[in-house]
């Protein structure tokens, strides 16, 4: 039958993993998995959201494309969030749907939607409905293609009665196409004479600043040579937190508002400024304009030149384009600038670690995650939520070794933090992994896929998941972006998040559970935490009051969080005490 086949060709794509939820619309399909001995697996997620949120984890952690599955109507409408955010951040993701029968389209049929419009957008490089056998394998071939080479999501509809004819092999005839699940990527390279131009630009500057993201992490060696020659410092986007180690003296760490003071003023002071790999969007973070000249690499034309007026845009693979560039850059035998990053580098880190031991009620947030970073394993992978979380994620976890990191980069989703972990533990059973999450997001989706992981960790090689949540019963990100952004004072109304006893909810599924509100039992969780033998929720009550400071603050934000206060936040107090302990850790000596 077409499902019997449309399994076998993923299978023969080397699809391992299917996330999804079942439904009348994909019971063929269902059929078929189960006539297969279940290969691929099927992995059952709570929602299908969640399913997609796991594909997308998946993908990011194994390079390989993520595969969900839902049914018709509902079902297939509930993968959309899950969906753009694997779209947004450029991560490949095929959905394979159900549809109504091809007789009852057309008719207002039960659970009848549309669904080449609705994923038209999400799925723009492509997305088809089959209405015949014969357009097997082409359909499941071009959207397996697309994906990888468009890191991209596409998506394939299949009407539920076609999943239960018999296949046939298209024919060598008018019309009918044959297919091959063939793929290998291109290795692109710009031309000589731009890699000269960009050259020329390189070499021309004295203060020259690096910025790398995501398409650059198959290139650590090459970015960290280049870095050398030129004498520059490096800035991460965050979703390149994992490209380079945040050990190393010419790291300046993550950029923008989650960023470091270092990357502020690396690009606030530099005179040249070269992106590889990353289309970080927030240009008030980047030199000012006609301040540096610019070089950029980035696999997709598309995205090259829209963020800062470049000199030379080079499209190309970044690890190939690098190692075309080397040989034409000169060494500066200036290393002024390099030192002073790298002195700036050090006195940033006390700064981090000084804010991190400042004192809160119950706990300090900074504190949790600072206790985390040194005994994180060296082949750690790590799943961060959007929200609070993704500020301490950025700046108090040293990344190192072979450390992988992702979060919900463009899209900025709330949710995705314990699905990606479930993704990135089917696709890496043997490595740990953390899901570091907000209550808000845990209350929102990730206390039901604990249920996922109680059902599946056994199968696990290295049973370690560890799920930490900063339990300070305060949707806290929002809270301070209606501080700092609109001049509001927190909205009890909609920010205060009802109690919930996270580590006991763990314990009833079979998992371990954690409670910490204590600085000196933060140590000891963690180590508990990595010691267990199943996955472990660490339930952290923290602080809700603990300022998010920017790397540098502007006048509007201040004089909006000022407003805020003067309007009678409930907090006010407690905000002030907090902030000045934070910011004066930047003016006091650290030793």
């Amino acid at each position: 039958m077409v499902s019997d086949y449309v399994i076998q060709r993923l299978r023969e794509w080397g699809v391992d993993h299917i996330f999804g939820y079942p439904g009348d619309g994909i019971n063929g399909l269902m059929g078929a998995l189960n006539r297969a001995g279940n290969k691929p697996k099927f992995v059952q997620a709570r929602h299908e959201e969640m399913a997609a949120f796991s594909a997308v984890g998946y993908a990011k952690f194994t390079g390989r494309p993520g595969v969900c599955m839902a049914t018709s109507g509902p079902g297939a409408i509930h993968l959309l969030n899950g969906l753009y955010d694997a779209s947004l951040d450029h991560v490949p993701v095929v959905a394979i749907v159900g549809q109504q029968a091809r007789t009852a389209l057309g008719g207002n049929y039960q659970q009848e939607v549309d669904l080449t419009s609705l994923f038209k957008d999400v799925a723009h490089e492509y997305v088809h409905m089959a209405t015949t056998a014969e357009q097997f394998p082409l359909l499941i071939d071009r959207a397996m293609r697309t994906a990888m080479s468009e890191r991209c999501v596409a998506c394939v509809i299949i009407p539920t009665d076609l999943q239960e004819e018999e296949w046939s092999r298209p024919q060598h005839t008018f019309k009918e196409m044959l297919s091959s699940d063939a793929y290998a990527a291109a290795e692109v390279v710009p031309a000589e004479e731009q890699l000269r131009q960009a050259a020329e630009v390189l070499n021309s500057g004295q203060r020259v600043a690096m910025l790398v993201g995501q398409g650059a992490r198959a290139a650590r060696q090459e970015v960290l040579e280049v870095a050398d020659i030129l004498g520059a410092g490096v800035a991460k986007a965050l979703l390149g937190k994992d490209v380079l180690p945040d050990d190393h003296p010419v790291v300046t760490g993550a950029i923008g508002l989650l960023g470091t003071r270092p990357s502020y003023d690396l690009m606030m002071e530099c005179d040249t400024l070269l992106m590889v790999g990353s289309s970080f969007p927030y240009s008030q973070f980047l030199p000012e304009w006609g301040q540096a000249r610019g070089v950029q690499i980035d696999i997709d034309a598309r995205m090259i030149g829209i963020r800062y007026p470049m000199e030379v845009n080079l499209v190309g693979d970044a690890r190939a384009t690098l190692r075309a560039l080397i040989p034409l850059l000169q060494r500066k035998t200036d290393r002024s600038w390099q030192e002073k990053i790298g002195e700036e580098i050090i006195r940033w880190w006390k700064v981090v670690e000084a804010r991190a031991h400042l004192e809160a009620k119950p706990l300090n947030p900074q504190y949790v995650f600072w206790e985390l970073s040194p005994r994180l394993p060296d082949d750690a992978i790590i799943a961060a939520d959007s929200g609070s979380t993704a500020n301490w994620y950025a700046r108090d976890l040293k990344f190192r070794g072979n450390m992988r990191g992702s979060l919900s980069g463009t899209l900025a989703t709330m949710g995705p933090g314990v699905p990606y972990a479930i993704g990135a533990k089917f696709g890496n059973p043997h490595r740990p992994v953390f899901a570091l999450v907000g209550d808000g997001a845990m209350q929102m989706n990730g206390i039901n896929e604990l249920i996922t992981i109680s059902k599946y960790w056994k199968e696990w090689a290295d049973p370690r998941l560890v799920i930490l949540v900063l339990n300070n019963r305060d949707l806290n990100q929002v809270t301070w972006e209606m501080r700092a952004m609109s001049g509001d004072p927190k909205f009890e109304a909609s920010q205060e998040l009802p109690p919930f006893q996270y580590a006991a909810y763990a314990e009833m599924l079979g998992l371990k559970g954690i409670t910490v509100d204590k600085k000196d039992e933060v140590g000891p969780a963690w180590d508990a935490a990595l010691a267990a033998d199943r996955p472990v929720v660490v339930d952290a009550v923290t602080d809700p009051e603990v300022p998010p400071l920017p790397p540098h603050i502007e006048f509007e934000q201040a004089k909006s969080l000022l407003a805020a206060m003067m309007k009678g936040d409930p907090a006010s107090r407690e905000i002030i005490r907090q902030g000045f302990k934070g910011k004066l850790q930047e003016f006091v000596p650290h030793r």
